[in-house]
């Protein structure tokens, strides 16, 4: 919110309410969204914890702000990014020219539990393999911002970015017009769009669009629901699927409906028992079948996962200049592939210094943050990575900025990520923002919701040039996004 100037213009307009109104009277805000979201019914999923895991996102009322300026310069990276990426799902599941190259080891694409082997020599609609993409970003500086993961299989959370803009609205209408902010709202619309731009080649007529959902059990099943309710989608299990003739059809009172067009949001493993788990429950039979027939889209495509692998990852720069001749607009974090000799002796001589994480993990499990743990983790750590170095990469601990946040006592500088939402069908469309996930703990740099993290408003005001972070003395971490 300030530098040694004093308050950064994007962020006056909320230097001046607090002013005004005090800190008391957003804690009296906090008390309000938290009712609206449990009257709305906003929830995400925590296992393994016993009791209800069901539970509310805490919501951070101050927003997260981006200075127009700065937001179109990270679109031009993610749309690069997310253009390189595609294009290295192609080649993977095509003429692999990218490791015949040399750029990418074999092994990691051969050997990687995200290689999808029915996919070979099949290409989806337009060659979209993925159609919505979540990126997190983390910023050291006023124009440095690192892409932290890609994550291009079923990124979630932009439920919590469209209710989070809708709670503000709600909260501080006239602190909302009084900033001329992008908007957000239009992103499910811009969804279905992308969709129906992905229908298959048989497909005759208006594509018809639903979302495939795991069930009630799933972590994100909200936001399914959310998300279908929206763009006027039904949204349906595999029970309420059936296949004839390489033709899927769901289940409805009217008698079966052709379904041309699923946003996807089961695991590859669980599609269809027919071609990957043969007990699964959750998926189709037969709709594998269906797609490479060209009778139905799968959005995001089967084995897009290949190109958000942490392994993956480290190679992506080169994607970009392989693919597109291109240098990269957004930089990646340094990363250590445990696997690699030298790069694992590295780690384990500097676990104290470094973050470890599963090669294929995800919502903030299996993560070694070096300065903030134990002796005994460390050891623990060093031995796991001794028995299965493929399974881990670490990258060094930026000096991350951070943003105002009310906390306990006040407010307080917290850590941050962005995840912005970018859609791929006849051209990229990315809503301005996304969502900003916070670590509420002092010092804390695990965002994600399943480990304590809350979100914010994500705000792209059309004026004002101000940087939304500390000082990287300051700071250790931020990311906006799901």
């Amino acid at each position: 919110m300030q530098d040694a100037a004093g308050v950064r213009a994007a962020y006056a307009g909320i230097a001046g309410w607090i002013a005004r109104h005090g800190v008391g009277a957003l804690a009296a805000k906090r008390t309000e969204a938290e009712a609206l979201f449990r009257r709305v019914g906003i929830t995400f999923a925590v296992y393994g914890e016993g009791g209800d895991p069901e539970r509310l996102i805490p919501f951070d009322v101050i927003p997260r702000i981006l200075a127009r300026a700065e937001w179109d310069r990270l679109a031009r990276g993610l749309t690069q990014r997310v253009k390189a990426l595609n294009a290295f799902i192609a080649d993977v599941y095509a003429g692999q020219e990218i490791v015949k190259a040399g750029r990418v080891p074999a092994a990691l694409i051969a050997e990687n539990e995200a290689f999808c082997r029915p996919m070979i020599g099949f290409a989806p609609p337009a060659g979209v393999y993925c159609h919505i993409s979540g990126i997190d970003l983390v910023r050291t500086g006023p124009d440095d911002f690192y892409v932290l993961e890609d994550n291009c299989r079923t990124p979630s959370g932009v439920s919590y970015m469209l209710e989070n803009r809708e709670a503000m609205l709600r909260l501080f209408p006239t602190l909302c017009s009084d900033h001329r902010l992008a908007p957000v709202s239009h992103y499910p619309e811009e969804l279905l769009e992308t969709l129906k731009e992905a229908a298959p080649p048989n497909c005759t007529g208006t594509p018809c669009v639903a979302v495939l959902t795991p069930g009630h059990f799933n972590s994100a099943y909200y936001e399914h629901c959310f998300l279908a309710d929206e763009m006027g989608v039904e949204v349906v299990e595999g029970a309420d699927l059936f296949v004839e003739q390489d033709v899927v059809y769901m289940r409805t009172t009217a008698g079966p409906k052709r379904v041309d067009v699923l946003y996807r949001r089961v695991d590859d493993d669980f599609l269809d028992p027919k071609v990957f788990r043969p007990e699964s429950m959750l998926g189709v039979p037969g709709i594998f079948g269906a797609y490479r027939a060209g009778n139905v889209t799968l959005a995001n495509a089967p084995g897009a996962g290949i190109a958000d692998d942490k392994a993956i990852y480290p190679f992506v720069p080169e994607m970009i200049r392989f693919y597109l001749g291109e240098e990269p607009l957004l930089q990646n974090v340094p990363t250590y592939l445990c696997e690699r000799d030298e790069d694992r002796a590295y780690v384990l001589a500097n676990l104290d210094k470094l973050v470890v994480k599963l090669a294929r993990g995800s919502g903030g499990y299996g993560m070694l943050v070096g300065p903030h743990s134990t002796t005994e983790q460390q050891a623990e750590f060093a031995a796991r990575i001794r028995a299965k170095p493929q399974d881990y990469i670490a990258q060094p601990t930026l000096a991350l900025s951070t943003v105002p946040t009310l906390a306990e006592h006040g407010i307080a500088s917290r850590h941050v990520d962005l995840r912005p939402y970018v859609l791929m069908g006849k051209e990229v469309r990315i809503v301005p923002g996304g969502l900003t996930r916070v670590a509420l703990r002092e010092g804390s740099l695990v965002v994600n919701s399943s480990q304590g993290g809350g979100t914010k408003d994500t705000w792209v005001v059309e004026d004002g040039t101000g940087f939304d972070g500390g000082s990287p003395s300051q700071s250790q971490s931020q990311r906006q996004g799901g």
